[in-house]
């Protein structure tokens, strides 16, 4: 915000308010405030997994919204994403008898609804106002209001008790997992079909469940390579569905 009020831009104005807010709720508030609560109840890698099933949701958005006539290859992509995730629940059906699970799965996956339905409006509104200059906006508004949260619920960890390992981490976090990367995915969005970018979250779960097993002994099960695998096969289905339709339509 301060590079882009420093070059002289104008903060939103009237309507252009609208989005900004609405995707500071869809893209951090909730994504980001939901799957990192869901984590206290489940693994990392369980929740990664969830959060993969993302493009799975916005095919489906699509769908319904659109009322695009989804290939016969899709329909068997969206079964195979439905069976990966049976499969990967299958080992933890004595946990859904826990509150506290099955809580962590449904908020969960509330973010992944929430990272789609996120996605596809901002691919809908970068040309409304800068997209960049946005993206501190609603960081920033995301940020007040999870913190309001949590310092009112008393969630929040004292800062003074937060140790140095940990301010670095949430530098890195800030640095590279929110300024390069967001930078890096809204200019893919603005040049990209939305279905193919999401093909980043093959990737996301594997890695989260590898540093899991290696960094906090989180249990690594059949189920759940068997379920992950099944769900990416299906994803990568979909995505290769939609885009063999736009390379016939456009012939």
């Amino acid at each position: 915000m301060i590079f882009f009020l420093g070059k002289g831009m104008q903060l939103p104005r009237g309507k252009e308010w609208i989005p900004v807010i609405v995707l500071s709720l869809l893209n951090f508030t909730l994504t980001n405030g939901l799957t990192t609560w869901g984590v206290k109840y489940i693994s990392a890698g369980l929740g990664a997994i969830i959060a993969a099933t993302f493009p799975l949701w916005i095919v489906v958005i699509h769908l319904v919204f659109s009322k695009v006539k989804l290939p016969a290859m899709a329909i068997i992509g969206l079964l195979l994403g439905f069976i990966g995730v049976c499969t990967i629940f299958y080992d933890h059906l004595a946990d859904f008898f826990n509150p506290d699970f099955r809580f962590g799965i449904i908020i969960s996956l509330i973010g992944a609804w929430s990272w789609a339905f996120g996605t596809i409006y901002t691919k809908q509104q970068a040309t409304a106002f800068n997209p960049y200059f946005s993206l501190g906006i609603q960081m920033i508004i995301s940020g007040l209001t999870l913190t309001t949260i949590v310092q009112s619920t008393g969630i929040a960890v004292p800062l003074a008790t937060i140790p140095w390992q940990a301010w670095a981490a949430i530098a890195y976090l800030v640095l590279v997992g929110s300024v390069v990367s967001f930078v890096a995915y809204l200019y893919a969005l603005q040049h990209l079909p939305t279905e193919q970018l999401s093909i980043y979250a093959y990737i996301n779960p594997i890695v989260a469940i590898l540093l899991g097993s290696v960094l906090f002994d989180e249990k690594l099960t059949i189920f759940i390579a068997i379920g992950g695998a099944i769900i990416l096969i299906g994803v990568r289905m979909i995505n290769n569905a939609f885009r063999k339709q736009v390379v016939d339509q456009s012939q």
